[in-house]
């Protein structure tokens, strides 16, 4: 990666439709040069995917909260790994250092929806034994990529 390869993630990264054209104009490069650095790092695995940002409050999910969770016994992990990626309503699950084993990202509607998600579906897991949720109120910067 040289800084013209950086150039064209930026560019894709504020548009991910961006044609090899108008990348190109960009960062000052030929289109066919442009296309085949891009290639490339499609086929290195730089560039994972190309995604589609929705506005979730038009959808009807107005409420993002995270979660944190705690599992009593490592045999258990598995289990509530497997149901917690299932979930429509979870963006990310992270594993965690400190108190809490995982951090959740939850998508949902409203605090019904949301009573619904900890109480019959969360709590419902074997063995998750605390959770903790964090209701976001405004959300100043949000990156999915580096």
């Amino acid at each position: 990666m040289d800084d013209i390869d950086v150039k064209i993630l930026e560019e894709l990264k504020k548009n991910g439709r961006a044609t090899a054209s108008d990348v190109s104009k960009a960062v000052s490069l030929s289109v066919p040069a442009t296309a085949e650095r891009i290639r490339k790092m499609e086929r290195s695995g730089i560039i994972e995917g190309y995604l589609v940002k929705v506005n979730r409050k038009a959808l009807g999910y107005k409420l993002l909260v995270f979660i944190l969770v705690t599992l009593d016994t490592t045999e258990n992990i598995n289990r509530f790994r497997a149901e917690v990626v299932r979930s429509r309503h979870v963006l990310e699950c992270h594993h965690v250092a400190g108190q809490s084993d995982y951090l959740l990202k939850v998508l949902v509607a409203d605090t019904d929806e949301l009573e619904s998600f900890i109480s019959d579906f969360l709590k419902g897991i074997p063995g998750v034994v605390t959770t903790t949720t964090i209701i976001n109120l405004t959300t100043l910067k949000e990156e999915i990529n580096v």
